[in-house]
């Protein structure tokens, strides 16, 4: 029997929205092909985006992935991914590039208001994912002053242009604000992808957590790494796409966003442990403070068309 393609646990929450994170729970077991899409902001969706598209045009489509999992700017490309859209984006991102006002429309404003500043600051600052810090984070989080959700959602809507559930393989993460649970939305969760992708997106103080069934939910980066794979640990194979593993000497390296030093290599330690064999890929170099301006996009752009074309040959033959 194939497996199935859309995750079940054996003890659901009452929603079966709550999955709890367990490298060792098999949630991945049987699955041919895994493909994980990371947080990252404005910058990275331009850049997962343009990756993708110059492998599909090389032939290597990661669309055929038996399941796709993705978390806030991953939540936006693994969704447009699966509904066969990334060539339309990307010309949009092309085109949008030379008018980096336009790309506005998915960036934050930069004027913050202290709740909010107090929200961010909380995420950015946090070196673990127990429970109790991402409650907090939470709690800030929804008393923060943002723009409203439906906003979110209308943005993300136009930038999607379609609503209904694309795959099963698709998975977005999320966290609810409220209980700090881990959230996996699927195509059985009964949302449309806008709301979903604007729940993994939610950046504490940034964006406003959104109403998922009978939850408040918040960016699916709050979960340690922000990265998933245990949704993916047992799998043959998997591609890991991820903006960074913290090994960067030019990046901050004290930890933050509910990770600590080491915790991504850690991750993907796990996952191989688990009998995956992993491809992973990262940016060649990050600046964290341009993930949401939109001047960025041009050289995101350019540096995933380059190492796109070096990972062809590679990537064709381990998703073969």
């Amino acid at each position: 029997m194939a497996p199935t393609r859309s995750l079940v646990i054996d003890d659901p929450s009452p929603d079966g929205l709550a999955v709890p994170r367990d490298m060792s729970a098999g949630y991945g077991d049987g699955l041919p092909v895994g493909l994980c899409l990371g947080g990252g902001g404005l910058w990275f969706v331009a850049w997962q985006v343009t990756y993708l598209n110059e492998l599909l045009g090389a032939g290597v489509d990661l669309s055929g992935a038996d399941r796709v999992v993705g978390t806030s700017a991953g939540s936006i490309v693994s969704s447009v991914l699966e509904a066969g859209n990334i060539k339309r984006l990307h010309g949009e991102l092309r085109v949008l590039a030379r008018i980096p006002k336009l790309l506005g429309v998915l960036a934050p404003a930069s004027n913050f208001s202290p709740s909010q500043e107090r929200a961010q600051e909380m995420f950015w600052s946090a070196t673990d994912a127990d429970p109790d810090t991402v409650r907090a984070i939470g709690h800030a989080a929804l008393n923060a002053d943002t723009p409203s959700a439906a906003t979110m959602r209308r943005n993300l809507g136009a930038v999607l242009a379609f609503r209904r559930w694309p795959s099963p393989a698709l998975h977005l993460s999320a966290v609810d604000a409220y209980t700090g649970e881990r959230l996996v939305l699927t195509d059985r969760t009964g949302v449309s992808v806008p709301r979903a992708a604007a729940a993994s997106s939610a950046v504490p103080g940034l964006f406003p957590p959104q109403q998922i069934l009978d939850r408040r939910a918040m960016d699916g980066g709050l979960a340690g790494t922000g990265l998933h794979l245990d949704l993916l640990a047992g799998a043959r194979r998997a591609v890991v796409v991820q903006l960074t593993d913290g090994t960067d000497p030019d990046l901050p390296s004290q930890g933050g966003m509910t990770q600590s030093p080491g915790d991504a290599v850690a991750e993907l330690e796990a996952l191989e442990a688990s009998g995956t064999k992993v491809f992973s890929r990262m940016p060649e170099k990050v600046d964290i403070e341009r993930l949401m301006d939109p001047t960025a996009v041009p050289d995101a752009i350019a540096m995933a068309e380059r190492q796109a074309r070096a990972d062809v040959l590679e990537l064709r033959t381990f998703v073969a």
